[in-house]
């Protein structure tokens, strides 16, 4: 039985490790294949783009490991029974379930490091993978001026050219404007060629111009938006010098990205959680006494504006009616002269509009806080998630390929990203409708495996009693008696 079980787990580990392999540079691709226009083009150092895409893979181990547990596992089962190997146990009184066992064990394994991956390097690994893909991101292209077009990559400077040689070095008919001023279009220089190269110490850009002609206009002049003073000067050869500093890659310190929840273990989550609901609960006392205090001022004037409402009937005199005014306010603004009316009025409407304001603002900003406290306990739910997905996945992979008794890469890998998008699908749908507040954090989190547990159950029992769950002639036959049946 050992040397089976030693079998068994050689022929799953290879799977194994050759579909998370393959899972891990599917989902790469789709991020290089997302960002692909921010990290082309800028000259970033090798090392750096290795470190992003070393972060990112290991970002992607939570998706992964519980796909490459369900293609293996389909896969094993399949080729065993595929060539029989699993008839000829089940010959030798080797119950299906005996033979996952050892799988299982491993599974177990492989969920316990998926926690301990999840909880302890996957915030490490999102800090760096954000700030690296922050720096990169937010740094300029490299220094390319096209033909025919205004450039302006360069800070303060414009730059048109009209053809340029073959290795870019040689420019023909230049145009430049110099805003480093900023007074606008005042100085521009034009020139017949120019040749455009790097200092040793790569840090400025020296572009000698040829044959060309400074223009200026004068503007420092009090009369010159009358006289128009203009100065143009002509040279041989001319030395224009750009900073290139603006083109390195500024580091962006990883203090401005831990904070964020996916960044955190369990136990900073914990802390942050509760942080952030006691925040949340001054908050909402404080916003409840301001709103009582003021409906209270609300009450006591309203108060008086009946009781002169009531003294001014007895009295003659032009009676206010105006549908925008409410009744109880009739009696005070009769008292007003009517020049000083309309003041009033306007300056009450504004009143009442930044109060409007006011509680629209609050209410968004406590439902922004609230959002944040349901992603804090989404991502700390997300930690437990990925253990019951490894072990979720491998109850339908296997027992499925010992139904389907297919292996390779034909069958299974159909049969497993059907399941994984289903799972995948109701895990960001139930995501999203709990930060949304029409769920439950923990439903939300949790409902793809709710979903998919008896289907797992199922799977197991069907293939542990050899029922022919797949089986087109078995339907064929079922279907046939069913039909006699209803015809008797």
């Amino acid at each position: 039985m050992k040397k089976l079980n030693i079998y068994i787990i050689r022929q799953y580990i290879g799977t194994f490790i050759f579909t998370f392999v393959v899972a891990i540079f599917i989902l790469l691709m789709n991020f290089l294949w997302t960002w692909v226009d921010e990290l082309i083009g800028k000259g970033v150092e090798f090392s750096v783009m290795f470190k992003l895409l070393f972060f990112t893979s290991v970002t992607f181990v939570p998706m992964a490991l519980p796909l490459a547990i369900l293609l293996s596992s389909l896969m094993c089962f399949g080729n065993l029974g595929e060539y029989y190997e699993l008839v000829a146990m089940k010959a030798s009184g080797i119950s299906t379930w005996k033979v996952m066992r050892p799988l299982l064990y491993f599974s177990l394994t492989m969920s316990v490091m998926g926690f301990f991956f999840s909880n302890n390097v996957m915030p490490v690994a999102n800090l760096k993978m954000q700030s690296t893909l922050y720096d990169v991101t937010h740094k300029k292209m490299t220094l390319e001026v096209p033909e025919g077009v205004f450039y302006r990559g360069i800070d303060k400077y414009v730059i048109k050219i009209a053809k340029k040689s073959k290795d870019g070095n040689w420019m023909y008919d230049v145009m430049v404007y110099d805003h480093t001023d900023n007074k606008g279009n005042v100085k521009v220089t034009v020139a017949d060629s120019g040749y455009m190269a790097m200092t040793h110490s790569q840090r400025e850009m020296i572009l000698t111009l040829y044959d060309g002609y400074n223009y200026t206009e004068m503007i420092d002049d009090k009369d010159y938006r009358t006289n128009r003073p203009f100065q143009k000067m002509a040279f041989k050869r001319q030395i224009v010098t750009f900073d290139m500093s603006q083109f390195d890659m500024k580091h962006m310190s990883e203090e401005a990205f831990k904070k964020h929840q996916t960044m955190l273990n369990i136990k900073q989550l914990n802390v942050a959680i509760d942080s952030l609901n006691l925040a949340y609960d001054n908050r909402m006392e404080h916003n409840n006494e301001a709103l009582i205090n003021r409906f209270q001022h609300l009450n006591a004037d309203q108060e008086l504006y009946e009781r002169a409402d009531k003294k001014l009937k007895k009295k003659k005199g032009d009676a206010i009616e105006n549908d925008t005014i409410p009744i109880f306010l009739w009696p005070l603004l009769n008292n007003i002269p009517e020049k000083e009316r309309q003041p009033i009025i306007s300056m009450a409407l504004n009143s009442t509009t930044n109060m409007k304001e006011s509680l629209s603002i609050t209410t968004n900003s406590m439902r922004r806080d609230r959002t944040n406290i349901k992603k804090h306990e989404q991502v700390l739910n997300q930690k437990f998630t990925l253990s019951v997905a490894c072990i979720l996945f491998f109850f339908i992979g296997a027992p499925l390929g010992a139904i389907i008794r297919k292996g390779g890469l034909g069958m299974p890998v159909v049969v497993s990203v059907v399941f994984f998008v289903i799972y995948y699908v109701i895990t960001i749908i139930g995501e999203r409708v709990a930060v949304n507040g029409d769920m439950s954090v923990f439903l939300g989190a949790w409902i793809s495996s709710i979903v998919l547990f008896p289907v797992g159950i199922f799977l197991t029992f069907k293939a542990t009693t050899d029922a022919d769950l797949l089986d087109a002639e078995a339907w064929r036959k079922f279907f046939s008696k069913r039909k006699k049946d209803t015809t008797i």
